[in-house]
């Protein structure tokens, strides 16, 4: 399976827009080569804000600029965001409900390969929706990363972009839609079983559900790119269908899409839901795929879980 950047993807996306919204601005933290905005700054110098190693006063300077009119896209790594500049994005950002984006890269074990551990980040999604007013989104490759840093751009308040290494699966189709705030069926051969993917294992869930339908078991394929807000009616009626399900994700089981799905499930139809995820744990550095399989996500994994959901 072919590879492409969703940080590129994202940045074109911003590029594009910028051209007719003068208002749009990045803010980055020593970030514009790692956030693949170089060609930003070349045609746009004046709206490129370079504060440094510095994450906290970038959201603090993005927060000052939002109270202007302007459009700060602040960018950095994951965990330097929503940790490091974590106060300063709940009470300058989130608290005053102020049009500041966030772009963070690095997201899950997929996206630590070349620096290790430090580099990886999976408790970013958690942190963030836990912040009344934060929209979340996690797409699954780089077309739908464009889509989505379009659609961010163009809601009002504080949005968090999730995006990877820069070598994300591709999986849809171009010209496959993204509507922010939905979930979007993927594949459906049956109600036996519902799997809820999101972010850039798409692609094992994908093959999983094609192994699934080889041994006689027909599921349904979500695509869960807003993480918050979620679209709890979707995945009700998507619950009420199957009555079990698994939650698919590179990020701690704690926090995340799966903690999401669950909660949807207590509030509007209880069944049986199995979090894939990082359990808990600190996962070693190494080549990505190898992690994925080692820490529980790879396709034997969710053909697994998919079966132990359906024992009722």
């Amino acid at each position: 399976m072919s590879t492409k950047s969703t940080r590129v993807a994202a940045m074109e996306a911003i590029q594009e827009a910028a051209r007719t919204d003068e208002k749009i601005v990045i803010i980055s933290p020593d970030a514009v080569a790692a956030a693949r905005a170089t060609a930003f700054k070349e045609e746009f110098p004046d709206r490129v804000i370079e504060v440094g190693i510095a994450e906290q006063d970038a959201v603090d300077i993005a927060a000052g600029l939002a109270t202007t009119g302007m459009k700060p896209v602040v960018v950095s790594y994951a965990g330097f965001l929503t940790m490091r500049a974590c106060e300063m994005i709940r009470t300058f950002v989130a608290y005053p409900g102020l049009n500041v984006k966030l772009i963070g890269l690095n997201g899950g074990m997929l996206g630590g390969e070349r620096e290790g551990v430090t580099h990886q980040f999976y408790e970013d999604v958690g942190i963030l929706r836990s912040m009344p007013g934060v929209k979340i989104l996690c797409p699954a490759d780089a077309q739908q990363a464009k889509l989505a840093a379009k659609a961010m751009l163009e809601e009002d308040g504080p949005v968090y972009l999730r995006l990877g290494s820069g070598r994300e699966p591709e999986v849809f189709e171009e010209g496959t839609p993204f509507a922010f705030g939905k979930i979007r069926e993927v594949k459906k051969y049956g109600n036996d079983v519902a799997v809820f993917a999101s972010g850039f294992i798409m692609d094992r869930a994908i093959a999983a559900l094609e192994k699934l339908r080889e041994d006689g078991i027909g599921g349904t394929l979500v695509d869960v790119s807003t993480i918050k807000p979620l679209d709890c009616e979707g995945v009700a009626k998507i619950l009420e269908a199957c009555e079990c399900a698994v939650a698919v994700e590179d990020h701690n089981i704690y926090g995340g899409l799966g903690s999401a799905i669950c909660e949807a499930a207590c509030l509007y139809h209880p069944c049986k839901v199995i979090r894939l995820g990082l359990r808990d744990v600190y996962p070693r550095s190494g080549v990505a795929a190898e992690l994925l399989d080692a820490y529980g996500l790879s396709v034997q994994d969710i053909v697994a879980a998919a079966k132990d959901a359906m024992k009722k």
